[in-house]
């Protein structure tokens, strides 16, 4: 009688008690929510993070500086930022670092409406292109005017912030406008319901690094279990997210239902993922970004992003690939 009493108040009490609780983690994204975060709202719905044990809340950003400022003072567990704004940081001391870099191709392009058939650079002389002064986009033009042998004087420039150069191209004041890829051109087709066309840096040689998740130092020192936990689901995530593109932009729609139209959602996911990987890294799980790669990347921004010079010898110094799972197709190289 005893033991069948006890048995039962187990039994009530495992279903009355609450589960134990996930580490708390929040995540800041480097913008509102688009196409690109599908992933992180992938894992979330689909428990992945939960069967790391974490209680992931996913924060919109106001920029990749901002978001990487949260981080280095710890107002957030991690960011999702463009790395070469968070290597900008890091040269002036903040204590940051990205433990894993997802896009390593970079989105940056010049675009205008397909129907004016602006597609390669050379199409770009005599028209007017709308830029933000001092982002990262216009700090990179220069070297793609000089890898399409294009001059200053080949085109007119109009300036504003994000929303006046995305205003210019929708009102017919500018060609074009500088953006990314998956971002810039959906926002133009949300609101236009025209097609755009992109000129992209990275086929003309440019190519450096973009977005990656970042941490505080100090996170990776006193609590690397977390970190790779973090990491592990979140390589599921973009892994799932990949097979699954609808079910992925419709678990941010689940979440945020006035994020903006599934149809460019899901075409602004699926301009996303071909940037998760390089040549060197096609047959690898995402964020493991190449030793060459990151290189390249911080000596362009040394040379045209106005780093200082002291970042180029040791590249290693703003990533490491320590937190991440395995992954047979790795090797041991020197560019692994």
């Amino acid at each position: 009688m005893r033991k069948t009493l006890f048995a039962a108040l187990c039994a009530l009490t495992a279903t009355t008690l609450p589960a134990q609780a996930g580490d708390k983690v929040v995540l800041m994204l480097n913008w509102y929510v688009y196409g690109e975060h599908a992933p992180f709202y992938y894992g979330k719905d689909k428990g992945l993070y939960e069967a790391e044990g974490i209680d992931l809340e996913i924060q919109e950003g106001r920029g990749s500086a901002v978001t990487t400022q949260a981080v280095a003072a710890k107002t957030v567990t991690f960011g999702y930022v463009d790395v070469p704004t968070m290597i900008k940081a890091a040269v002036k001391g903040a204590p940051v670092i990205s433990p894993g870099v997802l896009l390593q191709v970079n989105p940056m392009s010049a675009m205008g409406f397909a129907e004016k058939n602006i597609t390669k650079a050379e199409d770009i002389k005599g028209k007017t292109v709308a830029m933000t002064p001092g982002d990262s986009m216009s700090q990179i033009w220069p070297l793609f005017l000089k890898k399409a042998g294009l001059k200053e004087s080949d085109f007119r420039v109009v300036s504003g912030d994000a929303q006046t150069k995305l205003n210019a191209v929708i009102n017919g004041q500018a060609d074009l406008l500088l953006g990314y890829v998956m971002d810039q051109s959906m926002k133009i087709k949300d609101a236009t319901g025209k097609s755009v066309t992109p000129i992209r840096f990275s086929d003309y040689g440019v190519n450096m690094v973009s977005s990656g998740i970042i941490a505080n130092k100090d996170t990776l020192k006193d609590n690397p279990d977390l970190v790779k936990r973090f990491m592990a689901a979140t390589t599921k995530a973009v892994e799932g997210a990949e097979k699954a593109p609808r079910e992925a932009v419709g678990a941010i729609l689940k979440a945020n239902p006035k994020a903006g139209q599934e149809a460019t959602l899901l075409e602004g996911f699926e301009l996303t993922t071909p940037l998760y990987r390089t040549a060197e890294t096609k047959n690898m799980r995402p964020f493991r970004v190449s030793d060459a790669n990151m290189a390249d990347s911080v000596t362009m921004l040394v040379e045209y992003g106005g780093v200082d010079a002291s970042a180029k010898k040791d590249p290693k110094a703003f990533y490491t690939r320590d937190f991440l799972p395995a992954d047979p197709a790795a090797t041991s190289g020197s560019s692994q």
